[in-house]
């Protein structure tokens, strides 16, 4: 069997879908508007740098969700699908993990944005397993505001992925064919670890890599 492995923003959808979420609530005028965006702009220009830190992110994340009744939270986020997720969905980029599920290969995606916001999404492309940041929840499956676990961001991105082939009791090596799918060089590690690896929609760095070593291009905006 193979493996398809995709990354989410700017790779499958030509947004951050972490940072749309947080404009959406600003939108909503359920956070302050000023303040709120400030930091979220701060964050992701942080990302895009490759500066980010991942840990204190999420917990600015994660303490937004916490500041609100998980039911609220998910009604919010069927309004956020409906206005900004589907709109943003292009069809070249369904096409390409429909390409792999009917080839009968292994579709997951990894993606440093939380579970919360992108559970949903990965439904929407027909895709059963996502590993993503999980937010730690009380009983009632409202997020306490801290991360669960370890970030799935750089190298992050590595060990959860080693640790979710181990507990379906497999391993990288065990595929045929490793595929990735990443606009970012801060997906480097990943990308350098399995056998196809395919710059997608890149940014300028991981495009000077890409072509540095040979590794195929592929835009699905355009």
């Amino acid at each position: 069997m193979n493996l398809a492995i995709f990354d989410l923003d700017y790779t499958l959808l030509p947004l951050d879908s972490d940072y749309e979420w947080g404009q959406f609530l600003v939108r909503l005028g359920v956070v302050d508007a000023q303040a709120f965006s400030r930091r979220n702009r701060e964050f992701f220009d942080q990302y895009l740098a490759g500066t980010l830190d991942p840990v204190e992110y999420l917990h600015f994340a994660f303490g937004t969700l916490a500041a609100f009744p998980r039911q609220k939270l998910d009604l919010w986020h069927a309004q956020f699908m409906h206005e900004v997720v589907l709109p943003s969905i292009f069809p070249g980029a369904l096409d390409l993990v429909d390409r792999h599920r009917q080839a009968g290969e292994l579709t997951v995606i990894i993606t440093a944005t939380n579970s919360f916001v992108t559970a949903p999404i990965a439904r929407q492309f027909g895709v059963d397993h996502l590993i993503a940041a999980e937010p730690e929840v009380d009983a009632t499956g409202r997020p306490t505001g801290k991360i669960q676990g370890q970030p799935t961001h750089g190298q992050g991105k590595v060990t959860h992925l080693h640790a979710w082939l181990d507990s379906r009791g497999t391993r990288l090596s065990d595929f045929g064919k490793v595929t990735f799918y990443s606009d970012s060089h801060n997906d480097l590690p990943l990308l350098s670890a399995v056998t196809h690896p395919v710059a997608t929609n890149p940014n300028d760095r991981l495009r000077e890599h890409a072509l540095a070593q040979g590794w195929p291009i592929l835009n699905l905006f355009e």
